[in-house]
C-alpha cells in the first residue's frame, strides 16, 4: 500500500460525546496529525455536555485545522454519527468512528484505511482492549478481558483478521452507511450490532483486523456499570425483535441471570428455587476466586462481582424490552 494510495482517500473522524471533558483534549491532540496525513475532517458531535466538553471542543476547534463542533439535539451516539455523516460526509470517502473514552494508537486511522483498501471491505471493525484505574474500574477492566465478562466476544478478546458479521465500529465506507440508512436511531445502545446486520443482509463485508485496537475504560462505579449493561440489554433485544433474529448460544447464557434471580424470590416455598442463582454466582465467584489464584490476579475476586452486574443488567435489560408491549411495534 503507497503512501499516496492512503493518502487519497478523504476520512470523516466522527467524536460522540457527552460529558467527556476528561478524555477529549488528549484524543483530540492525539488524532491531530492524522488531519493533516489523511486530509481529515474532525467533527465532535456533542450532545449537550455540562461539564465543560463543549467549551473545551469549541476552545480545540479555533486551533486545530479542519476541526468542527456540532450539536446533537437527539443526545445518543448513533443520532451524533448520523448528523456528522449527514452534514459532511458528502465530501468524504470513510468514516471513522472514535469514541471519546478510549485510547487508540498513533497508526490507529492509517490501519484503517489501509486494511479498508487493502481488502476491499466496506467495513473495518476492531478488538478492544479495556483498561481501568480506580480500584473497582480495574476489577471491571479484568472482567470485560475475560471470558467471564465478553463470552468470548472477538471484538473484545481479539482474533486473527478475518470477515465477521459484527464487531466493534471503527471505519466504514460512507456510501455503505449511507445505502442502508445509517444508523437507527431508535437504538440508543447496540446500534453498531442493528446496523451490522443490515449491513450483511445488504451484501456488505466486514472485515476485522488483528493489525490495531482501541482501548476503552471501563464504567468507574457499580451504578453506572449496571445502568451501560441494561441499556446493552434493551438494545440488543430491540434488534432480535426488529430482524425477527434468535440470541446465540454466547448470549442464552447471561440471558437467563434475570429470571433465575427473580425466581429465587419461590425459595420461600420451595428451596430448590434458590439453585439456579446460587450456581450462577458460585460459578462467577469461583472464577474469579481462579483467577486470584491460577492468574495471580488481585483483582478477580472483585471482577466476578462486576461480571455479575454485567450479566444481570444485561438480562434485566433484555427482558425489561422484550416484555414492554409498547416496543412490539419495532418487530412490526
Amino acid at each position: 500500500m503507497t503512501v499516496d494510495a492512503v493518502t487519497s482517500v478523504r476520512c470523516l473522524i466522527v467524536i460522540p460525546c457527552l460529558n467527556e471533558a476528561r478524555y477529549l483534549e488528549p484524543l483530540v491532540r492525539q488524532l491531530e496529525p492524522t488531519l493533516n496525513e489523511l486530509s481529515a475532517t474532525l467533527v465532535v458531535v456533542d450532545g449537550g455536555s455540562t461539564d465543560g466538553t463543549r467549551e473545551i471542543a469549541a476552545s480545540l476547534a479555533a486551533s486545530v485545522p479542519n476541526m468542527r463542533v456540532i450539536d446533537n439535539p437527539k443526545r445518543i451516539q448513533s443520532a451524533a454519527v448520523n448528523l456528522a455523516v449527514a452534514t459532511f460526509g458528502m465530501d468524504h470517502d470513510y468514516l471513522i468512528r472514535i469514541d471519546a473514552h478510549g485510547t487508540y494508537p498513533e497508526d490507529y486511522c492509517r490501519v484503517l484505511v489501509e486494511e479498508a483498501m487493502a481488502t476491499g471491505a466496506d467495513s473495518v471493525v476492531v478488538a478492544m482492549q479495556t483498561v481501568g484505574f480506580g480500584l473497582f474500574q480495574k476489577a471491571t477492566a479484568v472482567a470485560q478481558n475475560s471470558v467471564l465478562g465478553n463470552g468470548g466476544a472477538k471484538h473484545r478478546v481479539g482474533a486473527e483478521s478475518h470477515w465477521v458479521d459484527h464487531g466493534h465500529h471503527a471505519l466504514m465506507r460512507i456510501s455503505a452507511f449511507r445505502t442502508v440508512g445509517g444508523y437507527d436511531e431508535t437504538f440508543n445502545a447496540n446500534e453498531d450490532a442493528e446496523c451490522d446486520f443490515r449491513l450483511a443482509k445488504a451484501g456488505y463485508r466486514i472485515w476485522m483486523t488483528a493489525r490495531t485496537s482501541m482501548i476503552y475504560y471501563p464504567r468507574a462505579s457499580a451504578s453506572l456499570l449496571f445502568k451501560q449493561y441494561f441499556r446493552y440489554g434493551r438494545g440488543r433485544a430491540r434488534n432480535f425483535l426488529k430482524h425477527r433474529s434468535r440470541p446465540s448460544i454466547r448470549q442464552m447464557i447471561p440471558l437467563m441471570v434475570a429470571p433465575v434471580a427473580v425466581g429465587a424470590a419461590l425459595a420461600a416455598i420451595n428451596w430448590l428455587a434458590a439453585v439456579p442463582v446460587v450456581l450462577w454466582a458460585a460459578a462467577c465467584l469461583g472464577y474469579g476466586a481462579w483467577m486470584a489464584l491460577g492468574q495471580r490476579n488481585p483483582y478477580g475476586p472483585l471482577a466476578a462481582v462486576s461480571a455479575m452486574i454485567m450479566h444481570f443488567a444485561w438480562s434485566a435489560g433484555f427482558w425489561r424490552e422484550l416484555l414492554d408491549i409498547r416496543q412490539r411495534r419495532v418487530a412490526t
